[in-house]
């Protein structure tokens, strides 16, 4: 059998692939025709002008369901791990479930709403994807080395750790310094100027926070090669 058609392993695999295309061919379209600079785009600006704007909406939206398909698969063989082993309460799992929710949520609303149309819905929907996000990675690491031996091996329990270590450090830095500077001016071309320090900054922790996301998904293939999931259909009788 194909490494990526053992279990559900095809779920993180496809996820990291469109989701790293997401970025990449969008900012690709965006610098080829002028939109932005090469160098240290915000990513969202690479969405802002057509056809970046369709393309971007649709390939996000698509990576948002994707990614709630993922982890609430992670949900499921996290609580059939407790079922069978205890060693944590099933509310850290549940938040967990909760937390991508509106994780999910918030990727589906930056999608949509652009930051050159409605900005303020814009940013609420990235602070709340990437919040949510770093509070994710972050308990899943800790379910991780709370569920040890079952499910991942140690080395795997500290990969996550330095994900979430890196998540910590630059999604806060992201929101925090994407908020002063949308209050300063909002551009597509930089010059080097005392802004351009912060803006690079803020480009740089929002890339980083982004594919520390999508890299940590990484981490959930070898598990999901061990579970299946499957759905239960029962006919209901009505008199």
């Amino acid at each position: 059998m194909v490494w990526f058609l053992e279990g559900l392993c095809f779920l993180p695999t496809f996820l990291i692939i469109w989701s790293s295309s997401t970025f990449l061919v969008n900012y690709l379209i965006a610098v080829l025709r002028g939109d932005v600079d090469v160098v240290f785009p915000y990513i969202s600006d690479t969405g802002v002008n057509p056809p970046e704007r369709c393309i971007f909406g649709l390939m996000a939206t698509i990576s948002a369901f994707a990614g709630f398909a993922t982890m609430f698969a992670r949900y499921k063989f996290v609580q059939k791990l407790i079922e069978g082993t205890g060693g944590m309460a099933p509310l850290l799992n549940v938040t967990t479930l909760i937390l991508a929710i509106f994780s999910c949520a918030g990727m589906c609303v930056v999608a949509t709403f652009q930051e050159t149309e409605i900005r303020f819905v814009h940013y609420i929907g990235a602070s709340v994807f990437f919040i949510c996000g770093m509070i994710y990675i972050i308990l899943q690491t800790i379910i991780s080395y709370m569920a040890h031996p079952y499910g991942s091996s140690k080395l795997m329990c500290h990969v996550r750790a330095v994900f979430s270590l890196v998540a910590l450090l630059a999604v806060p830095t992201s929101i925090l310094q994407i908020s002063i500077i949308s209050a300063l001016m909002t551009l597509f071309h930089w010059t080097p100027n005392q802004e351009y320090k912060l803006h690079v900054v803020c480009a740089l922790s929002e890339w980083t926070s982004a594919f520390t996301f999508v890299f940590f998904f990484y981490t959930y293939i070898q598990e999901f090669k061990q579970f299946t999931l499957r759905v239960d259909v029962q006919l209901l009788e009505f008199t």
